[in-house]
């Protein structure tokens, strides 16, 4: 009788494909923490936060259009649909984008990146007031530790102390509600085409409109900026490895998992605040950041977890 080898150790086949996809979020969530802080960077240097975010998105569309040009497959860019919700996706991550580093500008990337993060909370609220979503005890006091954390984090009692503005604080909340908006133009688009064809319309959606609210003169200052080795690892990072990294990344990611190494961006974010940017946050700071980072988390783990119906 053949004897047959061992299977070799370690992984098989499919936990390595979800170790890899993991690994792939990670990157992902990596790449827009740095991103803040080479945002943040270009900002304090007098660049327009319009202007950031133009050349963040269409360095990101170069990448997908060649990534749309090597798997043309399905496309589905003859639908008409597909157009209309990579459209809504792409008025989500116009607005993400510019939020964000407006919130930055306004206060720090630490402030803002954790703000951002509250966005599932949000869309909680907004799914109580419509009726799509129970509200349950557990769920109205993650609410309030969350709004809690965002008190802690910007000391919003008293603005101004921790070189956060209101302005900023709104912007990062709106950065959030964006980003929720991107991902439900994303998920509806989703059927109809590939996810390369939907983020091309979608990004070309943000260069349109990103192009008009900028200003005219450094957008083609851009062009002969010393600075523009940094406005290339803005896009490079930003939003044309990231969005490949996340979007190939979540084909095989449970959401539970993706919900956890979400935390990979704020934390990225603050780290680089802190190190590269002199940014301070005081010990209270930190504990809203803390209770904001793991109340949503858990919120999210809790909500991609399937529970058992009972007749």
């Amino acid at each position: 009788m053949a004897r047959h080898s061992p299977p070799p150790a370690g992984l098989n086949p499919p936990d390595r494909v979800a170790a890899l996809s993991t690994t792939f979020v990670i990157l992902a969530a990596f790449c827009w923490g740095l991103s803040g802080g080479i945002g943040a960077i270009l900002m304090a240097d007098g660049w327009d936060a319009f202007v950031v975010s133009f050349y963040r998105g269409a360095i990101g569309l170069l990448f997908v259009l060649a990534w749309l040009a090597l798997r043309p497959g399905g496309s589905g860019l003859a639908n008409r649909r597909l157009w209309f919700w990579s459209a809504i996706a792409g008025l989500g991550v116009a607005g993400n984008f510019s939020f964000y580093f407006l919130s930055i500008s306004e206060g720090s990337v630490a402030v803002a990146a954790t703000l951002m993060y509250c966005a599932p909370v949000f869309v909680y609220l907004v799914s109580f007031l419509l009726k799509l979503e129970r509200a349950t005890p557990l769920k109205w006091s993650a609410m309030a530790m969350v709004m809690l954390g965002i008190v802690l984090l910007t000391r919003i009692y008293e603005v101004g102390a921790a070189g956060v503005t209101l302005l900023g604080v709104a912007a990062g909340l709106l950065a959030g509600l964006s980003y929720a908006l991107f991902i439900f133009g994303f998920k509806y688009a989703a059927p109809y085409g590939s996810p390369q064809a939907i983020l091309v319309i979608a990004f070309a959606v943000l260069a349109s409109i990103l192009v008009w609210l900028g200003d005219a003169g450094q957008t083609l200052a851009v062009l002969s900026t010393p600075s523009w080795p940094l406005f290339a690892a803005l896009g490079v990072f930003g939003a044309g490895l990231s969005f490949i990294f996340y979007v190939v990344g979540l084909r095989y990611t449970a959401p539970a998992v993706a919900s956890v190494v979400a935390m990979v961006e704020p934390v990225t974010a603050s780290l680089f605040g802190v190190v590269l940017l002199d940014e301070m946050l005081t010990g209270l700071q930190i504990s809203g950041m803390a209770l904001i980072l793991v109340t949503v988390t858990g919120l999210s783990v809790y909500s991609s977890v399937p529970r058992a119906t009972y007749n």
